[in-house]
């Protein structure tokens, strides 16, 4: 059964202050993840030692990558990527807008693979959103809209996750929820899904949304010690399964 995570990592910098990209790594690794997104990378950068952390982590858990810069100061890169261990093409990068009277909040991306997952193409796209509420709704609706979702290629199985930096009950989660369904939702049992802080999450602001063939199995935050530790956020986990032809 294939296994999906999202996990913002922090730019591998744990609770504890240290900088470790392999820790990132041996914790994912626990879950025997298919594909990961992962949020708040650093490549090239001399603030975590130049190291390139998306294709570090890839390699350690022997997957593909994608890697998008959300933003970039010369050679020094920051954004987020997409690992699987099936065969995937890229589609499609690019920014997410910003606020239009704040010029100068955090710039924000998303990145989408497609994925062949035993001969069904599934639509991956990754993105961590905004910290102004009016910036995640302006950044939501584009994702909905004919960029993204409702792009001619993104059709079929679908699945959007990532930090979206909003809870349930905002305008972001609702956008989305119009175009596909909350995998929290459809999960057969309700298990812990709050991601943040780590060492106590109380807040759901990480979030995994599917079309209709996408048949979800579990939806769950480990609450291991080692990954209240690793990261500011837990990652979310979904197993599921792909029906093609389900309505």
């Amino acid at each position: 059964m294939p296994r999906i995570v999202t996990y913002n990592v922090h730019r591998c910098v744990g609770n504890d202050r240290r900088l470790d990209v392999a820790r990132i790594a041996d914790v994912l690794a626990t879950l025997q993840p298919d594909i990961v997104a992962l949020q708040e990378l650093d490549v090239r950068r001399a603030r975590t030692n130049h190291v390139d952390q998306a294709h570090e982590i890839a390699a350690r858990l022997q997957m593909a990558v994608h890697f998008h810069p959300a933003f970039r100061v010369e050679e020094e890169l920051y954004g987020d990527a997409i690992l699987t261990r099936y065969p995937e093409t890229l589609i499609q990068v690019g920014p997410l807008p910003g606020h239009p009277r704040i010029a100068q909040l955090e710039p924000r991306g998303a990145l989408w693979v497609e994925a062949d997952i035993d001969g069904a193409r599934v639509q991956i796209i990754n993105t961590h959103l905004g910290l102004v509420p009016k910036e995640q709704q302006v950044q939501a609706h584009h994702l909905a809209g004919p960029s993204w979702l409702e792009h001619p290629r993104c059709h079929g199985p679908r699945i959007l996750l990532g930090d979206f930096n909003a809870t349930a009950t905002s305008v972001v989660y609702r956008t989305l929820s119009a175009r596909l369904e909350p995998a929290r939702r459809l999960a057969p049992r309700k298990s812990p899904t709050a991601t943040f802080p780590s060492p106590l999450p109380v807040l759901r602001i990480d979030h995994i949304f599917v079309s209709r063939e996408i048949v979800v199995e579990d939806v769950f935050a480990p609450f291991e010690p080692a990954w209240r530790v690793a990261s500011d956020h837990l990652p979310l986990v979904m197993d599921f399964r792909v029906e093609p032809g389900r309505s």
